[in-house]
């Protein structure tokens, strides 16, 4: 029962981060770059250039976290 409960407080900690890593970014870049469209008057090039640079950057750093994160996971499950 303490091995399930462990496992399932992995998968519930590895969740949330890799959804947070994705969504707040990308929310954050959306706003912003929306906002910065309707002041400057660009149409929606500084939205996509925002959401375009943040889903590149978010790239890299989910690669970073999924190996961290496969290494735990190894470690969890060893005997």
């Amino acid at each position: 029962m303490d091995d399930y409960r462990e496992s399932m407080r992995f998968a519930l900690k590895a969740m949330v981060d890799i959804t947070g890593t994705i969504l707040v970014p990308a929310f954050v870049a959306a706003i912003v770059g929306k906002f910065l469209d309707a002041r400057y008057g660009t149409g929606r090039v500084l939205f996509v250039v925002l959401l375009t640079a943040t889903f590149l950057g978010t790239a890299f750093i989910l690669v970073k976290k999924v190996r961290q994160y496969a290494k735990e996971y190894q470690k969890l499950i060893a005997p």
